[in-house]
């Protein structure tokens, strides 16, 4: 029997199905458990959950003289109530970029949270939760709707140790962000996300000391590396019932178009839109990461290396609409203007991809820090314009990221 009971009425030995409210709320990655850890049952009280469904046909009922707040007749029913609440929560109206950080930064560390717990779950055999992947794009793709570039932009700042885990976080929201450039239906744009987040999913299968390994792989190790494609489409393919978009860019996202990646050397026509999207998307966030063996690429520098190797490796039309989507200079490239100062790109212009923001806050004619101040340098009153693109490991600002993001210190 599914009952939706106050949170104050669990007790251990009973059967969470569902949370009522948002993914954001509740502290667990996945529903669908008897609840047997006292510490469990204080992390719910102490969230902002109210109500939760549970199944007394799987654990304890309510207690004796105590009523449901409600009963439902079929999981069906569940689900149906459970997307109405959820709806009614979404935010999707755009908004400003200072304004979206804070909110994404709270994403960010909820997402890495639970893409660790699916990994851990992956690597003891369990099936991962196709609904609370899917809750998690959600909240993803909302973020996403209300200004692409704060999340896209902070879930750079991963940590070596944190690469696995956010990669697959920034993956998924470029994904979502990538579709709607390209046109791509609600429907649609919501596989692509799923697809970005479980693309890597072979991952678990992988050697720890081979994953994390500081130092450049051996032919054997990479050798290893090469099987995640196949390894998680095989545990994909093992849940049953999952999203063929995601299928599809878990096994084939390292192809490339002349036919030189893996697993199967397919060539140009032969790889579906979403698998060339998800080569765009795992190889850009790859080089602006800060890696176990090498420090991340400035993002500008990195699309222009990307741009070099496009004519084998990527569709052109898919990376010319990757890089619209991000913009030439995206936010966070150490630019150098006409006028001798430095800054750095704050945020993307309307009026032209090559005229960002920029917050500028160095002189190269009196090697000094300025005063911080942010340029529109698409403003028709604007005389100064991006001479160039600036190495960061040549200047060593300590303060960079949190010059473009406002955060001074990484929240996950």
């Amino acid at each position: 029997m599914l009952k939706r009971i106050r949170v104050e009425q669990l007790q251990l030995g009973m059967h969470i199905k569902e949370f009522c409210g948002s993914w954001m709320e509740h502290p667990f990655w996945r529903s669908g458990f008897v609840l047997k850890d006292p510490k469990d049952l204080e992390r719910i009280l102490a969230s902002s959950i109210k109500e939760v469904w549970i199944d007394s046909s799987k654990g304890l009922d309510v207690a004796a003289g105590e009523s449901a707040v409600s009963e439902a007749q079929s999981e069906a029913q569940v689900e149906q109530e459970l997307q109405a609440v959820a709806a009614s929560h979404r935010q999707t109206e755009p908004v400003a970029l200072a304004a979206e950080y804070q909110r994404a930064a709270q994403i960010c560390l909820q997402s890495k949270k639970a893409v660790v717990s699916m990994f851990q779950e992956a690597r003891m055999g369990k099936a991962v939760d196709a609904a609370g992947a899917q809750r998690l794009v959600d909240e993803i793709s909302d973020s996403v709707s209300r200004n692409a570039s704060a999340l896209i932009s902070l879930a750079r700042l991963k940590t070596a140790d944190d690469y696995t885990y956010m990669h697959s976080v920034a993956v998924c929201a470029m994904m979502i962000a990538l579709a709607r450039q390209l046109g791509l239906d609600e429907a649609q744009t919501r596989s692509a996300g799923l697809a970005g987040l479980l693309h890597d999913l072979g991952k678990a299968r992988m050697p720890m000391e081979v994953l994390n390994k500081p130092g450049k792989l051996t032919d054997a190790e990479f050798g290893i590396m090469k099987s995640h494609p196949v390894e998680g489409h095989k545990m994909l393919l093992a849940m049953g019932n999952v999203d063929p978009i995601a299928l599809d860019v878990c096994l084939n996202h390292h192809e490339k178009i002349d036919g030189s990646g893996y697993p199967k050397g397919l060539k140009d026509q032969e790889i579906s839109l979403f698998a060339k999207m998800g080569a765009v998307c795992d190889v850009y966030d790859a080089i602006t990461s800060n890696r176990p063996y090498k420090a991340g690429w400035d993002p500008a520098e990195s699309l222009r290396k990307m741009a070099e190797w496009a004519a084998g490796h990527f569709d052109h039309q898919v990376f010319q609409a990757f890089v619209k989507s991000l913009g030439i200079y995206p936010i966070g490239s150490l630019v150098r203007l006409a006028s001798g100062r430095l800054g750095v790109v704050v945020e993307q212009s309307s009026r032209s991809l090559t005229m960002p923001m920029v917050k500028v806050f160095f002189s190269t004619k009196s090697n000094l820090r300025i005063p911080a101040e942010t340029v529109d340098l698409s403003a028709p009153t604007c005389s100064d314009k991006i001479a160039g693109r600036e190495d960061p490991a040549k200047w060593k600002f300590p303060d960079l990221d949190e010059l473009w993001s406002g955060l001074s210190e990484r929240p996950w």
